[in-house]
């Protein structure tokens, strides 16, 4: 039997809703796929957790509750990790790799926390190891950045890359509702978690930047190293206040290269933050997801669409899988991890930024000219101030020019010091600007 017409044994671990839909694409798309590929992909098993209970379209005697057995059998020759989480993922894929079996996983927490160790095993025993599901969803952003764009050099990467919170953040920005109602329907619809927490949190978010700034800037960086606020803090009144500055909310993920006075660092950062409707994220709603890439020569491009979902999921899935065959069947390899560039991490107080603070102040003569005081003293610049309301309803709304995170936080402790500040409502950061 010839090298192109003998069978690919492939093994799914997982079968919750992306899953289903890679094991049905699987077995629906046969033809065309091994027309695509060469060679037949052949389902060897499916790793359940119950294996006695029936799905349907699969035959039983694929099912199993032993990911390990699945794994090392030998007529297994590519693995696709579905399970989530850390372990037993991490274990299940490194001893993929380490048999000589290619992976592709949608699991960005396990990519974020351990890219180094596993592509550290792809590259020992020349398999490969693929992720694009990882990132967002159906979107294609880790095949341009590391084929696309791997002659060009990367500034800058930013997106919306959680379809949980921007559906949130839609609907309060479309509705008026409160941040609790609005997550109590996105649990209805299916678009949020039992427990949200890794979505609104920003978690979530967190594991793909990682991902993503790994790859655009050639340098390891892990979920830790980003700096993450979530968007439970978000009220419908900072949406009201954000529409008054043309603007809305959205939490965004931000990779980018900075100059700090120790010299070129990266910064990784998720929070929720203004954007100006007329910036192309803006317009972003529901729970799509994109990315914005800006490179040196390409200039900026635009990702759009599904972020999540079975289908859309399983879409990226099966296009790393057919890759990996290709490989596979012409003695091929997909790009190894790089991290020539070991750029180190900057932390949030290096990084240029806008403000915009939004406080609750006495109504009485002198205060602007004191909170104005605050900004000045640390350098920093007032682009725009609202006055809103009158007696105990007083409010004061400030938008900064760019300066330090750190000059930034530190006027805000100040305001918050100052008698004539009753409460400071709301800090948020201005993004998509050039000022």
């Amino acid at each position: 039997m010839s090298e192109s017409s003998r069978p690919i044994g492939v093994a799914v671990l997982g079968m919750g809703n992306v899953g289903t839909e890679v094991v049905r694409i699987l077995t629906q798309n046969a033809a065309d796929l091994r027309a695509r590929i060469g060679a037949p992909l052949v389902l060897r098993g499916v790793a359940v957790r119950d294996a006695s209970r029936a799905r349907e379209g699969v035959d039983p005697a694929l099912l199993t509750d032993d990911p390990h057995s699945l794994v090392a059998r030998d007529d297994v020759d590519m693995v696709v990790e579905l399970i989530g989480g850390i372990e037993p993922a991490r274990a299940l894929i490194k001893t993929a790799l380490e048999s000589g079996k290619s992976v592709v996983t949608a699991n960005k927490a396990l990519i974020a926390a351990h890219s180094g160790e596993l592509a550290k095993a792809a590259e020992d025993n020349r398999v490969d190891l693929y992720f694009e599901a990882a990132v967002a969803g159906a979107i294609p952003v880790i095949r341009p950045l590391t084929q696309s764009l791997a002659g060009d050099s990367v500034n800058r990467v930013a997106g919306i890359v959680n379809g949980t919170t921007n559906y949130i953040l839609s609907e309060m920005d479309e509705t008026g509702a409160g941040y609790g109602k609005v997550l109590a329907e996105a649990g209805r619809l299916g678009y949020a978690e039992a427990d949200p927490t890794a979505d609104v949190e920003g978690y979530d978010a967190a594991s793909k930047a990682a991902i993503l700034a790994s790859i655009a800037f050639h340098s390891r960086v892990t979920a830790s190293d980003v700096y993450r606020e979530g968007i439970t803090k978000i009220t419908s009144k900072d949406l009201e206040a954000a529409k008054k500055f043309d603007c809305t909310v959205k939490l965004l993920a931000i990779c980018e290269r900075i100059q700090t006075a120790d010299g070129e660092k990266i910064s990784a950062r998720v929070y929720p933050a203004l954007v100006p409707l007329e910036h192309p994220l803006a317009t972003v709603n529901g729970a799509f997801n994109a990315v914005a890439v800006e490179a040196e020569n390409a200039g900026r491009l635009m990702f759009y669409g599904q972020g999540a979902g079975g289908a859309p999921t399983a879409s990226a899935v099966l296009g790393d899988l057919v890759m990996a065959a290709r490989n596979r069947v012409y003695h091929g390899r997909g790009p190894l991890e790089s991290t020539y560039a070991s750029l180190p991490i900057a932390s949030i107080d290096e990084v240029p930024t806008r403000y915009y603070v939004s406080m609750k102040v006495a109504d009485k003569p002198g205060v602007l000219q004191q909170v104005a005081g605050e900004f000045a003293a640390r350098d920093v610049s007032i682009a725009a101030v609202r006055q809103e309301g009158a007696g105990t309803d007083a409010r004061l709304i400030v938008v900064t020019h760019r300066a330090s995170d750190r000059a930034q936080s530190e006027t805000v402790a100040a305001l918050e010091q100052m008698d004539s500040v009753i409460k400071v409502s709301s800090v948020l950061r201005l993004e998509g600007t050039n000022d």
